[in-house]
């Protein structure tokens, strides 16, 4: 077999495994927290979760940079002197930029659950941005092996931690934002030590290299405010439920999205392996491979749909408490579709394009867009609702326009398949909502066995292709 064949093989294997083991743990977590725990500490919990999730950006793109820059170098290659040097520096400024969090918290914060949260997620901070070069360096270099090990070590502990303090009676939220940490913390030393040749250097090779940090920084601030503006998307609509609704709303809608998020933790798998790979592929050979991989990657996804019918019954039988949100599933399980396709193909064939400026301008337009129905739905309309379906149409519409100007790029036609897709989506909705029985799952497998009908050659081919490039 094809040695480049049987690296991605390995490179996939490692990915999948630490992002299934990474599913399966938030799953559990996402099950049990719950249930265990009250509704309004469950509130506070996933504020905390909230805010963690924008930490990633407060290194100003300078990860990024370095990601998009070196994506597709050997390791050995890399200069260890500079990336020495641009660590440690990146480590002062976040512990400048820690500081300045807590002491503005402290002044503007007069709820103490509110304040801890903040100043929990200034620690998140320093941890996570620093780990993050390390990740970025590994995932760069394809040292896909050691990425996962690290990934697996923090899930692990994670959840190691939080089913011990429940077991052992503790209730806090606060307790569970330490369980967090501490898998981050562990996992951030494990990835220090991978990288411990570029980390532990000669203190005499170091050496200020602004100019280094602001190439990194101008190249990735671009991607990351479009990460920013990718995550203000649902962000935006969340903030007007909490604002607009209860915590104890809040903490509801935001179990189901969690849960309908699941399936993408799986999807960022091959995502991870697939941009050093397709930074040393030819440039012609994209085209076909973009749409090779997108037939593939949307017939998984909407055959994954599916499994939307059994986990509501399961959930609502597990989670009695929760069961008036989950029927909201049904509205958002098929922003699995557009946020896979985003997660895998668009976004990374973006990047291996350079076009982290495109990526901005999308997600930017779909902010705005994002605003005006959250305005609509949650101070006019006062719709709950219409609020969540907003999510689906906010994340289908970005999927379109980004599709839009990667088809004139590589030029490819792909208007026949994100039509298909649409209406899937649609039909998929109108089944799992108006049909709330195992009839369902009939009405929805047989749409979907239409569509592979449809789809039927196109499928053949795509695996004939990768039979023959398998065998030569």
């Amino acid at each position: 077999m094809n040695t480049k064949i049987i690296g991605f093989v390995k490179n996939f294997s490692y990915a999948l495994s630490s992002n299934l083991i990474s599913m399966i743990i938030s799953a559990i977590v996402i099950l049990i927290v719950p249930k265990l725990i009250g509704i309004e500490e469950y509130g506070y919990w996933q504020l905390y979760l909230f805010y963690a999730s924008y930490v990633g950006f407060l290194h100003f793109g300078w990860n990024d940079g370095i990601y998009l820059r070196y994506g597709g170098i050997d390791y050995k290659k890399l200069n260890k002197e500079l990336f020495f040097s641009q660590f440690w520096m990146l480590v002062v400024f976040q512990v400048l930029i820690g500081l300045i969090l807590v002491i503005t918290s402290t002044l503007l914060f007069t709820d103490g659950n509110k304040l801890f949260i903040v100043e929990m997620t200034a620690i998140c901070m320093l941890i996570v941005n620093i780990r993050l070069m390390s990740i970025y360096i590994l995932q760069a270099t394809n040292r896909i092996k050691e990425y996962a090990h690290i990934t697996i070590m923090e899930k692990v502990l994670y959840c190691i931690l939080i089913l011990l303090f429940l077991l052992g009676g503790v209730r806090q939220f606060q307790v569970l934002i330490i369980a967090d940490l501490l898998g981050k913390l562990i996992s951030l030393g494990y990835s220090v030590y991978c990288i411990k040749d570029i980390v532990f250097n000669k203190v005499n090779t170091f050496y200020f290299s602004i100019k280094e940090a602001a190439k990194n920084i101008s190249v990735g601030i671009k991607l990351m405010f479009s990460n920013i503006a990718s995550m203000f998307i649902v962000g935006v609509v969340r903030f007007g439920i909490e604002r607009t609704w209860d915590l104890a709303t809040f903490g509801k809608v935001s179990l189901t999205l969690s849960i309908s998020n699941l399936m993408i933790t799986l999807i960022n798998a091959v995502g991870i392996i697939m941009f050093p790979i397709l930074r040393r592929t030819n440039k012609d050979n994209l085209p076909s491979i973009y749409s090779s991989m997108r037939t593939i990657l949307v017939v998984v996804l909407l055959g994954i749909l599916v499994v939307y019918y059994p986990l509501k019954e399961i959930l609502t039988i597990w989670l009695p408490q929760y069961a008036d949100s989950l029927i909201y599933m049904a509205l958002l399980f098929p922003m699995c579709v557009y946020e896979g396709k985003m997660a895998l193909l668009i976004n990374t064939y973006l990047k291996t394009l350079r076009k982290e400026k495109l990526m901005l301008t999308i997600n930017v337009v779909s902010v705005l867009l994002s605003i005006i129905l959250t305005t609509l739905m949650t101070l006019v309309f006062k719709n709950l609702l219409l609020t969540i379906i907003s999510i689906v149409i906010l994340l289908a519409f970005r999927s379109a326009l980004a599709e839009v100007f990667i088809s004139r790029i590589l030029k490819i036609s792909v208007y026949k398949d994100a039509f298909l897709e649409m209406l899937m989506s649609i039909l998929f909705i109108l089944i799992s909502w108006f049909i709330n029985s195992w009839i369902g799952i009939v009405f929805y497998l047989f749409v979907y066995g239409v569509y592979l009908l449809v789809k039927r050659r196109e499928i053949k081919r795509i695996f004939n292709n990768v039979k023959h490039l398998v065998k030569r």
